[in-house]
């Protein structure tokens, strides 16, 4: 575990750790199977997984004499909100390299970035490597103009990221100690990896939601210094959730969003734990996950993302 000196509290906890009766039964599994790890009730910003790992990188840009914090992400980034109200909370700037154009209305998380004086730039239709790249450019021309950027990786995901879920896991393992599946959502790697370290491979399963072609190996290199071995890619649990893309809201995670507020009242976002639940909904399916085992399903948050997608 991470000496606690390293990061910055923005959150309360641990999440609680919520039985899901109705919803188990409605999957196939049976009702005391199912728990819900709320890390969407995280606070700041609206909340969302993300404050776990942005409270190291708020020490990291702290012990820099930071003024400025960047990051990247999609027009809808739940990572590009969080890290907005934390410069918030700091007292810095936010600066956003968002992929894409502008659009035409701002809602769901871009109004939130906007509300809390997030400044925008728009760096059109590129891969995420082309976008650190721009990102990067971003940087050296505001350390240009006398500021002191702090660069927050891409979802906020390295090993140092990775750190704030070392502590998420050792509370499920305190919360739900027979669990035999932890499921949550694949994007940019860090969640998984910190689960991973913790956890080990048998036990968590990744929906893989198509953010960035090399998600299992990025989980499986940030996990690797935490745990102290070597952890390989193809070891990894991942179902493939990614549909037409990571911008698009796949019919199963539209169906696994309705199921999760029709059975809990549950709401779950279109990009990563709707397309977290439409992976366990599969793995029950096909007997991956049987009736009697255990399972942990992380909430890692993006309600104002549902906002940005009307068609629900």
């Amino acid at each position: 575990m991470a000496d606690q000196h390293d990061r910055i509290p923005l959150s309360t906890f641990p999440t609680p750790a919520e039985p899901a009766p109705r919803l188990a039964k409605a999957i196939g599994l049976g009702a005391e199977d199912l728990w819900l790890k709320r890390d969407d009730l995280t606070g700041l910003g609206g909340g969302g997984n993300k404050l776990r790992k942005l409270e190291y990188f708020a020490a990291a840009a702290k012990r820099e004499g930071a003024d400025v914090l960047v990051t990247t992400g999609g027009p809808q980034s739940n990572h590009a909100r969080l890290t907005a109200a934390v410069a918030v909370r700091l007292g810095m700037r936010a600066v956003l390299v968002l992929g894409g154009d502008p659009p035409t209305t701002t809602q769901g998380n871009l109004l939130l970035d906007t509300l809390v004086g997030a400044e925008v730039q728009w760096a059109g239709e590129r891969s995420p490597a082309e976008l650190a790249e721009y990102a990067g450019v971003v940087v050296e021309q505001l350390r240009d103009e006398g500021a002191r950027p702090f660069l927050v990786p891409f979802g906020g995901s390295s090993s140092l990221g990775a750190r704030g879920y070392l502590a998420c896991a050792q509370e499920i393992l305190q919360q739900v100690p027979d669990a035999a599946h932890v499921v949550t959502a694949l994007g940019s790697g860090g969640t998984m990896a910190g689960l991973l370290a913790v956890l080990g491979e048998e036990r968590v399963l990744g929906a893989n939601v198509g953010a960035r072609p090399d998600a299992a190996e990025a989980a499986a290199s940030y996990a690797s210094p935490l745990a102290g071995r070597t952890v390989d890619p193809a070891s990894l649990r991942v179902r493939d959730q990614a549909g037409e893309g990571y911008k698009h809201f796949t019919p199963e995670a539209r169906a696994a969003v309705q199921l999760a507020a029709r059975t809990e009242a549950v709401f779950l976002d279109p990009t990563y734990t709707g397309r977290a639940m439409a992976g366990l909904l599969a793995a029950v399916k096909d007997e991956e996950i049987s009736p009697g085992q255990p399972v942990v399903f992380l909430h890692t948050g993006g309600l104002p993302g549902l906002f940005g997608h009307p068609e629900v």
